[in-house]
């Protein structure tokens, strides 16, 4: 099946004869296109009128590289805008640039691993590797730190919005210009050349888009013509109540059709001319709810992000699409076809905030293992894969609060306490059932919370190398790297054993069952070591020790508590026909498997 293409020409297109311009603009009288081919002249290039307020011409002395705006004659004035679909602009209050569409992929045929066997890192580029602190990172330098997340075991990528936005630092949520990358971070050139790398050593690129607001400022979309209604923005935007959100009062007219097709044409272009592997929607519940209780739904909003997955279903197989919703909404993952949004996946706050709240928590008789079994257990429409999981997220870790090291000891966050119960979240993550995430620098207890003008400190890696050898191990064994743990992949849980008098969890993962894939996951959620400890196992003889997060290799301070192999016995327990004993020590976990 064909591809759909951007809409007719949208924005600047070169071609042999010249570059065409287009642009909607149904309340101007007269536009001109104005740029350094023309001296600025409006007079120079007026454009012609089209059905339904488009406005088109082509012009024979434009060629890439050339700026450009267009001058619009309407009843409130002349007024300059920069082009809603330009690829490339001088920065967020400057002029478009005629873009150069071609690049080198070099045959990229790169394909995404199964949901079940991804793991996303998701970063931040303007301070996941800076080292220049007068300006933010660059596509360039996450480059140079992808043979650290290969050997991680890393094989998606999640990176937080790059369309352009206002000032030179920010966490990318007050998108100016959709369709341009952001310039501080290496434009559109740099972007691809760093997917083409990612994809050349076998690692998938995820983008977090915004769609739920523009803006709100230095933002040339409000009242992009002159016109507006109520003192309101515009064409772009609605013109009543449903404009208000959190960020201002830019939320886009989900039901007006040229608006509509604006979005559509973004997630297009991000998947087909930058070989995305993904997109994750921010904030999905101020696209399809008005207020923070979401009651007042947007049934506009809801009919957009199907549009949007039945697009990327059809066209774009094997793509992933990720809501943040955050309202625990089976819908959001249901099929188009049976009423829901049809998105793959959800970021699940029935994951996050528990095993925080658990490894957080002062007092051992404060983790709520029952809560924590729910964390573990919980699905959208019974598939483990519709919900991404985490510990800490760019969300998570500021707003009022830290990297969990640092929520669990303010004093000493690279100290016993914050290793160990950090990691036990962690532990938690790769084991549970989901696709699980990690934010950057948290493999070496980047400590503090997440801020756009302090980097990672990248030379925490080195001292915590242990630290990040407990990541690596953990991610091995969840994605089956040596064939003894493919029930970590499959999408069957069960939590049989959970004591609250002593802090131990246990459960079962499996995919087909059997030697090699069934998985049991002890976890001892107490400062106390557990001795001749007792649980059930699903089948008898040798159950092999895969991880022990106590070991001393991880770091000097662990007590390397002497956990082993297990004979399993006949003799029920935990619902179980076997059952056998072994010790675990202080806030770690165990992984067996035969």
């Amino acid at each position: 099946m064909a591809k759909p293409l951007i809409t007719a020409g949208m924005g600047s297109v070169p071609s042999p004869d010249g570059v065409t311009f287009r642009v909607w603009a149904p309340h101007a009288e007269h536009v001109s296109v104005i740029g350094s081919f023309n001296n600025w002249d409006g007079a120079a290039h007026p454009m012609d009128s089209e059905p339904r307020g488009f406005w088109s011409i082509c012009v024979e002395g434009a060629s890439i590289g050339d700026h450009y705006k267009y001058q619009l004659a309407t009843p409130w004035g002349v007024i300059n805008r920069i082009d809603p679909y330009a690829r490339e602009v001088t920065n967020s209050v400057g002029n478009a640039i005629i873009h150069n569409p071609d690049f080198d992929w070099e045959h990229d045929d790169f394909s995404m691993q199964s949901w079940n066997e991804l793991v996303i890192y998701e970063l931040h580029v303007g301070t996941f590797n800076d080292h220049d602190l007068k300006q933010p990172g660059r596509f360039n330098s996450i480059t140079t730190r992808l043979d650290h997340l290969k050997r991680l075991g890393i094989n998606a990528i999640q990176v937080m919005p790059v369309g352009q936005f206002a000032g030179q630092r920010s966490w990318g949520y007050n998108p100016s210009h959709i369709f341009a990358v952001d310039t501080d971070y290496g434009g559109s050139l740099g972007f691809k050349r760093f997917i083409k790398r990612a994809h050349q050593v076998g690692i998938g690129v995820i983008l977090d888009v915004v769609f739920n607001h523009f803006g709100p400022s230095d933002l040339d979309l409000w009242r992009f013509d002159g016109w507006s209604e109520n003192d309101k923005g515009g064409i772009y935007f609605y013109n009543d109540d449903r404009a208000q959100t959190p960020w201002g009062q830019t939320r886009p007219d989900y039901g007006r059709g040229e608006v509509r097709q604006y979005i559509l044409d973004n997630v297009r272009m991000w998947l087909e001319e930058y070989h995305l592997d993904g997109l994750r929607f921010d904030s999905t519940g101020y696209i399809r709810n008005i207020g923070d209780a979401g009651t007042e739904e947007i049934p506009d909003g809801w009919s957009i992000l199907q549009a949007i997955n039945e697009t990327v279903a059809r066209h774009y197989p094997g793509r992933i699409t990720i809501a943040e919703d955050l309202r625990s909404n089976d819908w959001l993952t249901k099929d188009v076809g049976a009423g829901g949004a049809g998105f793959g996946s959800q970021w699940d706050p029935h994951f996050v905030q528990p095993i925080r709240q658990a490894v957080i928590a002062t007092r051992d008789e404060d983790r709520a293992l029952g809560a924590v079994r729910e964390a573990i257990l919980y699905r959208y429409n019974d598939d483990a894969f519709e919900r991404v999981i985490y510990s800490e997220s760019h969300d998570d870790v500021a707003n009022g609060q830290s990297r969990i090291p640092q929520d669990v000891n303010q004093a000493d966050p690279t100290g016993w306490y914050a290793q160990k119960r950090s990691t036990l979240a962690a532990a938690m993550v790769f084991t549970a059932p989901g696709i699980p995430m990690l934010f950057q620098g948290q493999e070496f207890l980047e400590g503090g919370w997440f801020r756009d003008t302090v980097p990672v400190d990248w030379d925490q890696r080195q001292e915590f190398r242990g630290i990040v050898r407990l990541y690596r191990d953990l991610i091995h064994l969840r994605l089956d790297r040596e064939g003894r743990s493919r029930g970590l992949c499959g999408q069957f849980t069960q939590v049989f054993h959970v004591d609250t008098d002593r802090s131990v969890l246990a459960f079962h993962r499996w995919d087909r069952g059997g030697p090699g894939d069934d998985v049991v996951v002890i976890a001892n959620l107490s400062h106390q070591p557990q001795e001749n400890y007792v649980v059930g196992f699903p089948a008898s003889e040798a159950w092999n020790l895969r991880f022990n997060s106590d070991w001393h290799g991880y770091s000097e301070c662990f007590d390397g508590y002497p956990s082993a192999d297990v004979a399993a016995v006949s003799g029920e327990w935990d619902g179980f026909p076997y059952h056998g004993s072994f010790g675990v020590g202080p806030y770690s976990v165990l992984i067996y498997s035969q």
